[in-house]
């Protein structure tokens, strides 16, 4: 009885190891349907105007060139094996059959506003945090020298 308990444990856990890898093609499918694989344009976006105040005096033509040599599929082909790392082929294909159905459509077109008010909470409780930081710092300091 032992012996097939033990076996039985060992075929479990061999079990994630027999999986097949996700196939790269599939991740970037993956990637393409879900928005993922406009990342790279949507951080160059966010990045553009802190860039721009750290070089003020560059021409928008510098920009543009700068922009345009951007290598998005660069930046695409090195996420992939992260996705490879956490996701198998079976793991990547039940997503992109979830993203086909209805459910799935509405997640993947309202995601966008989705994460942009996500961020806009964020910063503002980032913000609010700060403050009290910094308040309780300041309350802390003029405590101390009374």
């Amino acid at each position: 009885m032992r012996k097939i308990v033990s076996i039985l444990v060992v075929l479990g856990l061999s079990l994630p190891i027999l999986a097949e890898p996700a196939k790269p093609e599939s991740v970037q499918k993956l990637m393409d349907i879900s928005g993922a694989g406009a990342l790279g344009e949507m951080m160059m976006s966010q990045m553009m105007p802190a860039l721009k105040q750290s070089i003020p005096d560059a021409t928008e033509e510098f920009w543009q060139d700068v922009a345009a040599e951007m290598n998005f599929d660069q930046l695409i082909t090195s996420i992939i094996p992260v996705y490879q790392q956490h996701l198998s082929e079976e793991d990547i294909q039940a997503i992109l059959a979830f993203y086909n159905t209805p459910s799935g459509k509405k997640l993947i077109s309202s995601q966008p506003l989705i994460m942009q008010q996500s961020m806009q909470i964020g910063q503002q409780w980032g913000q609010s945090v700060f403050m009290k930081v910094m308040e309780k710092h300041a309350a802390l300091k003029n405590n101390a020298s009374q």
